[in-house]
């Protein structure tokens, strides 16, 4: 649906905000709301319970996404800021993820890190159009054009409260945009719900495709044995079942000292690299020393398609090395199979099997990070089919898995353009770009 503009509007004094509807405010933000009211005194009673809210745990689109429970004395130095209905949170470290989000009837005991800032809006301000504001593109793009820091870039609160923000100066109509924008995006994100858990069932069919190749072979008339393992059950005749080391020619673990990180040289893929069978080099870019490379990888140099595996951080990734002349960090082990047993790309798809995580899950240790010792490798169960069998499922499995990609591709652009879209309701909402006064708006469940 296409909305009207306003009838007239009028510039302001500030270039990057432009014309306003004529009857609109742009001011600084500090004349709008407050900023950092309250916080936790270091007199508080050490055992107090804290719910916490890290940077980490908000983005744009689903807000708090997570809340962490500590007792005051164990939380980080950084859980001070006490917030309160109606409050929106921004924050000033970062600021390229663009965490920010309002605070909707939170608990009394709701503390968010000192890297955010806690806006607070005025008596004539709507809190519910405020935290819209906020979450628009022009205003984000402010707070990070003037931010400071290369790697780690931040604002200064005292200049954040200095940039403008736009509002009708009628709170009746700040409450018809926010209704509005209620509204929408409930439908939107509702849209984007459906699309994400479709990629949840495509992930999981993609899974079972995998597993049921790796467990079974390709042959549904092949005869059949008890494999000897309880949740594998039977498998072809003619499959070799053994510890999973036993069929492994070249191991290397490269748990030990954390070489130096520098801007550019050697690319170290880390645990964070190694997602969902393949190597992610955009997910995380560190580097090492050209001239340290050697003494790195002192226990073995990558090939292509040699097996890594990450023991923590997350636990049972696994992908197969692309391309030569990088590093590999701590936490991930490289195999290589027996080159006449055990074909290292069909290695990678019996260990994203559902069988083979559940063995991982029941050997690995910690509460919070799971992880496994390379001790306890050798527990590892795996079925080997010929090696000519073992190349065929690979094929096989590279075409469906390409076939699933599409379709996941399609997914993820649909989310993409619904949160774009969203995005830019918000934006055209709350610049005045569109008048949405006469729209009529269904009543707000609570």
């Amino acid at each position: 649906m296409k909305y009207p503009a306003y009838p007239d509007y009028a510039a302001t004094r500030w270039a990057e905000v432009g014309s306003i509807p004529s009857y609109w405010e742009a001011r600084r933000l500090k004349f709008a709301a407050t900023c950092n009211d309250e916080a936790l005194p270091e007199t508080t009673d050490p055992d107090y319970e804290i719910a916490y809210v890290d940077i980490s745990s908000v983005d744009l689109i689903n807000g708090i996404t997570a809340v962490e429970t500590h007792s005051f004395d164990e939380a980080p130095s950084r859980a001070r800021r006490l917030v309160r209905d109606g409050d929106t949170i921004v924050s000033t470290v970062r600021t390229y993820l663009k965490a920010i989000a309002p605070i909707e009837s939170p608990p009394d005991n709701m503390i968010v890190s000192t890297g955010f800032a806690v806006i607070r809006p005025l008596e004539f301000i709507d809190s519910r159009y405020l935290g819209y504001a906020l979450q628009n593109t022009s205003f984000i793009d402010e707070v990070v054009a003037h931010s400071t820091g290369v790697s780690y870039p931040a604002i200064n609160p005292t200049t954040l409260v200095c940039l403008p923000v736009r509002y009708p100066e009628d709170k009746v109509e700040q409450q018809q945009i926010a209704a509005f924008l209620d509204w929408k995006t409930g439908q939107i994100d509702s849209l984007i719900a459906k699309k994400k858990e479709l990629l949840e069932k495509l992930k999981e069919k993609r899974l079972a495709v995998i597993t049921q190749a790796v467990t079974k072979g390709l042959n549904p008339a092949a005869p059949l044995r008890d494999s000897g393992i309880s949740w594998l059950g039977q498998v072809p005749k003619h499959w070799i079942v053994g510890g999973f080391t036993k069929f492994v020619a070249h191991r290397a673990d490269y748990r030990g000292k954390t070489p130096e990180k520098v801007r550019d040289g050697i690319f170290l893929v880390t645990a964070r690299n190694i997602k969902s069978g393949t190597i992610d080099y955009d997910a995380s870019q560190e580097f090492v020393l050209e001239d340290e490379y050697a003494q790195i990888m002192s226990r073995g140099l990558p090939v292509i398609g040699d097996l890594l595996f990450t023991t923590e951080a997350p636990l049972g990734e696994v992908a197969n090395v692309d391309r030569e002349g990088i590093a590999l960090a701590q936490r991930v082990i490289k195999f290589r199979g027996e080159s006449d047993k055990l074909n290292n790309y069909f290695a990678k798809y019996w260990m994203m099997s559902v069988g083979f995580q559940g063995d991982l899950s029941s050997l690995s240790t910690g509460s919070t990070a799971k992880g496994i010792k390379a001790s306890k490798l050798f527990a590892l169960r795996c079925v080997i089919p010929p090696l000519d069998e073992q190349e065929s499922i690979v094929e096989y499995l590279k075409t469906k898995l390409r076939e699933f990609d599409a379709m996941e591709e399609k997914v993820v652009d649909v989310i993409n353009r619904l949160t774009e879209y969203r995005t830019a309701l918000i934006t055209a909402a709350t610049t005045g770009k569109i008048d949405v006064r006469d729209v009529a708006v269904p009543i707000r469940e609570h």
